[in-house]
């Protein structure tokens, strides 16, 4: 069951993250050091999570008066047991309760688990001239941490 995250949850979702970005080791992939996103969140009303203890989370935020998916990640040990794809489904649920628009993101666009993923959850590609200022901000800033090491799009729902 998908719902919002606890305070005390929070610590315990950077081993979620640091599993799953392993995975992109596999496609050649390596992140630079650093935090982790969910290390930087200080409001659990931002996290989505599954699970308990949680087996995967959805972090969000507010892009250009959107809902943007800022990071989703599963544990290895539980994918391909429908946990993306309903925090995923939350995530677009939460986005038209909350009255946006669109939900967007920013991904790898070859990786099999990301922009093909997404594209079967009815997610496209957003091309570059209809980017607002913030996800025109946002992608740089993806840009200048280095997490730009293979080639990456702005997708929407």
């Amino acid at each position: 069951m998908v719902r919002w995250a606890e305070a005390g949850e929070l610590a315990g979702l950077v081993s979620v993250e640091l599993a799953a970005d392993r995975l992109f080791e596999q496609v050649g992939i390596t992140f630079p050091p650093g935090t982790t996103m969910i290390e930087e969140v200080d409001d659990p009303e931002t996290v989505l999570v599954e699970g308990d203890p949680p087996a995967g989370f959805a972090l969000i935020g507010w892009v250009d008066g959107n809902v943007h998916l800022d990071q989703l990640a599963v544990r290895p040990e539980r994918m391909r047991q429908g946990i993306g794809g309903r925090l995923v489904a939350a995530v677009i649920d939460h986005a038209r309760a909350a009255g946006a628009p669109y939900v967007t993101l920013t991904t790898y666009r070859d990786v099999p688990w990301n922009a093909p993923w997404y594209a079967r959850y009815g997610f496209s590609a957003l091309p570059e001239p209809e980017w607002g200022p913030e996800l025109r901000a946002l992608v740089e800033h993806e840009r200048e941490l280095g997490i730009e090491v293979a080639p990456r799009v702005v997708l929407r729902h």
